[in-house]
């Protein structure tokens, strides 16, 4: 209902609609929306005899998300979290089971700054003909999706004999969490490298193609090896390399190469979980930064830094002859594509604009490097 209410604003149209749809067509608010309950009544409109009523808008309900002060320690996560949020740049954390990774991916919604009204209406809009329904009153909260990894190509990227989106379309102007990322299909997976890029997601069918909005944050986690514990300080770990390598070869490397952050997620101690322990910044205080960042964003570029192009990237990017120097070190230490290079330079940035700074320094490029480099020291460490 709401992607015809649209339409109809859009053709300077006027909409009846039945009464129990009036709440999520009155989401338009620049179409005149009245409602009905019987053919006789929408007569009785139309010949003037009794005019119908206006359809009106839910009081939109804001319930308060899961607080980013729940998370106790991971600092270099909670801060690639913030540099996630601040840019727009999608996030691959890898750590052992019960870490913690799956309660930081469920605080970036929280992060976001508020969607704009065209921003939630296009999300709102692919609720609506997905099928499975939309609560007008929470219409402005942004998606958080969180598919299982036994979901089918159709589930993720969308289809069906008439074409529905899938989960990475409603996930649009939100967050998408891949947990266990090497579980999932292959096939499936390959699929969101078009949507990483640009944003949309193409549905071909023998009767009809559709397209569908899909610009989402990508948030995936994984374990380091199958057992989960290569690396960690206990040596409980028995995966051979050759083990892990096949582990980690079900990630192909274009899909890696198009998420910004890898952190490694270790396991706490116990003490940093007592009652008593030291909490993190909250949800309301890191958010105040990255609208900040955002907002300077905007300014510069008019989109926030993970979809700037090349052009755009040399312009906001510029570094020092001594930085070029150490970015160009790292590239080849780690063996990163261009589309890497590209993205650190674009999280430097970002982590200059929560900064407040200009240009990009040696700090704000050694910590994109950083958040660049820990599926890279893992791999190193089997081979």
């Amino acid at each position: 209902m709401l992607p015809a209410a649209l339409a109809a604003g859009e053709a300077a149209r006027r909409l009846i609609v039945p009464a129990g749809n009036g709440a999520e067509a009155a989401l338009a608010s620049r179409v005149e929306v009245r409602t009905a309950r019987t053919l006789l009544e929408v007569c009785a409109h139309l010949t003037g005899r009794k005019p119908l009523p206006f359809a009106q808008a839910p009081s939109l309900e804001r319930t308060p998300g899961p607080d980013l002060a729940d998370v106790r320690g991971q600092a270099q996560a909670r801060r690639a979290l913030e540099v996630a949020a601040a840019g727009g740049h999608h996030l691959l954390l890898i750590g052992p089971p019960g870490c913690g990774k799956t309660l930081l991916a469920s605080r970036l919604p929280g992060l976001l700054p508020e969607a704009t009204e065209t921003q939630a209406l296009e999300a709102a809009a692919i609720a609506s003909v997905s099928g499975r329904g939309l609560d007008p009153a929470r219409w402005r909260e942004r998606p958080f999706r969180s598919p299982h990894h036994t979901a089918s190509a159709v589930a993720l990227v969308g289809g069906g004999a008439q074409p529905r989106p899938g989960e990475i379309s409603l996930a649009h102007q939100g967050v998408l969490f891949l947990d266990e990322l090497p579980e999932w299909d292959r096939r499936a997976l390959e699929v969101l490298r078009e949507p990483l890029e640009s944003g949309v997601i193409t549905v071909s069918r023998a009767a009809r193609s559709a397209e569908f909005p899909a610009r989402f944050q990508l948030v995936a986690a994984m374990n380091p090896c199958p057992c989960g514990w290569a690396g960690d300080p206990s040596g409980r770990c028995r995966c051979s390399p050759d083990t892990v390598r096949r582990y980690r070869g079900r990630v192909s490397g274009p899909l890696l190469d198009r998420i910004d952050l890898h952190v490694d997620v270790a396991r706490l101690p116990p003490s940093a979980l007592r009652p008593d322990a030291p909490a993190g910044e909250s949800t309301a205080t890191v958010r105040a930064r990255v609208v900040e960042a955002r907002a300077r964003q905007h300014a510069r570029a008019g989109k926030t830094n993970a979809v700037l192009d090349q052009p755009e990237t040399s312009s906001a990017c510029r570094l020092a002859d001594s930085d070029r120097l150490l970015l160009e070190r790292a590239v080849d230490a780690l063996q990163l594509s261009a589309r890497s290079m590209h993205r650190i330079l674009r999280v430097a940035r970002t982590i200059a604009d929560l900064d407040n700074a200009d240009a990009i320094n040696t700090a704000h490029l050694t910590e994109a490097i950083s958040l660049r480099r820990a599926s890279r020291e893992l791999d190193a460490a089997v081979a």
